[in-house]
């Protein structure tokens, strides 16, 4: 086990060494993993302010629907029925919801047992581990940052609508283009991120309240469009559906294409996650929120689809206002004016859903240790990350006001996706192979408790009694203090002690076979959905790849079906909360979808290039590109040598071979010098401080020297 303490020595040498050292524990470190919820602990004992718990299902639920419903479905509508579904568009909708609900149920379990900031970051820390961590972390920040510009430079041309044109806005807030450079600022769209990000700076409840207005007035618009074309369907007898092509003019695939297609409409409920430590009853109130927004989310595209294809044959829709221009071929031009109101509204709400997660996401890499301890303060009197969400405003607006962020707006699905895959396998790995983390039993907890009010009371003597204090006087001898820590005196320290060593043997062989499996039908998935999707590859060698992918993944899916699930997954985080269904069936299929969506995401970036208004718009780049660009951030990892790791600061230690774990105890931080596990650095190697221990599922076998515990009194 040396890269914890080869680390705090390259820190204390300061030398060539050192940084050798550096670079050698930053690729160790990709495997290491937290302690659930173990963040509370640390601010607690820090000082650190926590956030403020005001949200309850009703906040939840206009977050995630706000985030989740953008301008996009006013014009989605239109481009897929006239390219993919037809008059199907209704059932590419309910396909690509239940796709998007297999992503609900594995956020909703992780978040419920887990609730702290972070979202999908936080859950990869814990089952993954933290490179995956770091990695999907700033993908979600990319996303965030990205798509929240993306949104607020579509809403001046919506405000320009209202205001009777394209160039209707007053010259302070319309776009102007600077002679010589081809940039387009776009003023109104900074001016907007700077008010969103004020209003997020107040108060979490605050800016939840006013999200759930807009998004009422969203919903509200929607709602005209079905009663109003509803009404006018019935009058007309739904013309759009009486075609001679039936109702699947481009056959099954061309539905299934359109629900890939929208299934980048239900992007958002994932903003619902990131909200999970300001929750006040998370494990009751997040799965309910989650599945409520998508649920209305998935209900309303549903009916607008039905209404707007019954009134306008799919092939003699308007690609660009398809909505609007059905109500104005039944007479009713006025009905635009309701509809640009709705995307405006719709893209405001977005705006704040696309600000709201990314400070919570800076707060919790930075209380990892990942970032600068900075973007983890949180103000003492509104209880809001102010610092994170100034600096994310700062960006957010600048990105708005100079670029066209349309060429790196495929990062918003890139990250996206990303995450969904993650978070499906955290859920694999937490049924089946939980983070091990060795509880210390209640003796050992006793003894340390008397160890410590022991050192305690020395500490508080006469400074000259704790000057000339020896270390080998206050813990007796050796011996003895290996008594006082194990809390059995008469046990023999040389024999191990392993209750039931053949079950925790069977134990250990289950969940090996459990790991192996979850990673061979990750790798099936990869096959299968990389040969589908390359049509340029020889016939042979496409159906060979695809059906070893196709072997894995089934064996994958039976291997786990049939194998037990680790018993430690009922003592994981919080207990009593949301549990997701049909495991392993279910993320395995979450996993299949999500990837496959993510190698053809250029494939559907071709149908959206005229979307810029969309919330979550997708735009034509090169996946590859941004995966690219998503690697060279996980390197950026590699280099970060920070002395406030999370790990650096007496927290529990795991690594991926569960033969034994570290852990530091730490029961009096007065002490100025520590073990010689750190090289002298502070203590000057006082043997007499080191306590050997060794675990395995949990139950003391003796003393080992794969691992030792510190104790600084």
């Amino acid at each position: 086990m040396g890269f914890l303490s080869d680390s705090q020595k390259g820190a204390g040498d300061g030398g060539g060494g050192g940084k050798q050292c550096s670079f050698a524990c930053g690729f160790k470190g990709l495997i290491r993993r937290k302690q659930v919820d173990s963040i509370h602990s640390k601010s607690s004992g820090t000082g650190h302010h926590q956030l403020a718990k005001e949200l309850s299902v009703p906040h939840l639920i206009a977050i995630g629907v706000g985030s989740t419903i953008g301008a996009g479905v006013y014009i989605l509508v239109g481009t897929v029925a006239r390219e993919h579904a037809g008059p199907a568009l209704t059932l590419s909708f309910l396909i690509a919801g239940i796709a998007a609900a297999l992503s609900a149920f594995c956020y909703a379990e992780l978040a419920s047992r887990c609730p702290s900031a972070g979202s999908a970051y936080h859950y990869s820390y814990i089952c993954v581990g933290e490179g995956v961590a770091w990695l999907i972390g700033w993908a979600l920040i990319l996303e965030y940052t990205i798509g929240g510009s993306a949104v607020a430079r579509g809403i001046s041309p919506n405000l320009a609508l209202l205001f009777g044109g394209p160039d209707s806005l007053p010259a302070f807030l319309a776009r102007h283009s600077i002679p010589g450079l081809g940039v387009v600022v776009d003023p109104c769209a900074a001016i907007l991120v700077v008010v969103v990000t004020g209003l997020l700076c107040v108060g979490i409840k605050e800016s939840t309240v006013a999200q759930a207005i807009v998004t009422i007035a969203n919903v509200c618009a929607m709602i005209f469009v079905i009663i109003a074309g509803g009404y006018l369907g019935f009058k007309t007898g739904w013309t759009g559906y009486e075609l001679p092509v039936g109702y699947f003019p481009f056959g099954a695939d061309g539905m299934l294409a359109g629900a890939a297609t929208v299934f980048f409409a239900y992007i958002g409920f994932d903003s619902v996650a990131s909200t999970a430590e300001e929750v006040k009853n998370p494990q009751r109130d997040l799965p309910l929120g989650i599945g409520a927004a998508l649920s209305i989310c998935c209900s309303l595209y549903m009916l607008v689809s039905i209404v707007i294809v019954g009134l306008v044959p799919y092939y003699a829709m308007d690609p660009d206002t398809p909505i609007s221009s059905a109500f104005a071929s039944h007479g009713m031009q006025w009905a635009a004016y309701i509809i640009t109101a709705g995307a405006t509204t719709a893209l405001c709400s977005t705006l704040m859903g696309s600000i709201l997660p990314q400070p919570r996401i800076l707060m919790a890499m930075a209380r990892d240790g990942l970032l600068p301890s900075f973007f983890s303060d949180v103000n003492k009197r509104t209880q809001v990350p102010i610092k994170s969400t100034v600096i994310t405003g700062i960006v957010a607006a600048t990105l708005a006001f100079f670029m066209d962020v349309a060429e790196l707006a495929g990062m918003v699905s890139v990250g996206t996706l990303l995450a969904f895959t993650m978070v499906a396998i955290s859920v694999l790995i937490l049924r089946y192979v939980p983070p091990e983390v060795v509880p210390v039993p209640s003796s050992l907890q006793a003894s340390i408790d008397s160890v410590s009010l022991l050192y305690s009371s020395c500490s508080s003597s006469s400074t000259k009694d704790v000057e000339g204090h020896n270390p080998k006087d206050s813990i007796a001898s050796d011996t003895e203090s290996t008594k006082l820590l194990l809390g059995k005196v008469d046990e023999p320290v040389l024999y191990p002690l392993i209750p039931k060593q053949a079950a925790c043997l069977l134990n250990e062989n289950r969940r090996k076979i459990a790991g192996w499996t979850i990673m061979f039908t990750c790798v099936g998935v990869l096959l299968l959905t990389g040969s589908a999707s390359s049509v340029g590859l020889s016939s042979f060698f496409r159906f060979t790849v695809c059906g070893l992918g196709g072997v894995l993944l089934l064996s994958g899916l039976v291997v786990l079906t049939c194998i037990d699930q680790d018993d430690a997954r009922h003592s994981f985080g919080h207990t009593g909360g949301f549990i997701c269904p049909f495991v392993p069936l279910l993320p395995i299929a979450c996993i299949l979808i999500n990837v496959y969506l993510l190698i053809n995401l250029g494939k559907v970036n071709m149908w959206l290039t005229d979307l810029e208004i969309r919330a979550h718009t997708l735009w034509s780049v090169d996946s590859a590109g941004d995966l690219l660009i998503l690697f060279l951030v996980l390197m950026s990892y590699v280099f970060y040598d920070n002395p406030q790791s999370f790990y650096l600061d007496s927290r529990v230690y795991m690594v991926t071979d569960r033969s034994f774990s570290l852990r530091f105890l730490r029961t009096n931080p007065q002490l100025t010098e520590k073990c010689s596990l750190c090289a002298g650095s502070a203590c000057g190697g006082n043997i007499s401080q080191l306590r050997k221990f060794s675990a395995l599922d949990g139950h003391r076998i003796a003393f080992s020297e794969e691992a030792v515990v510190c104790l600084e009194y």
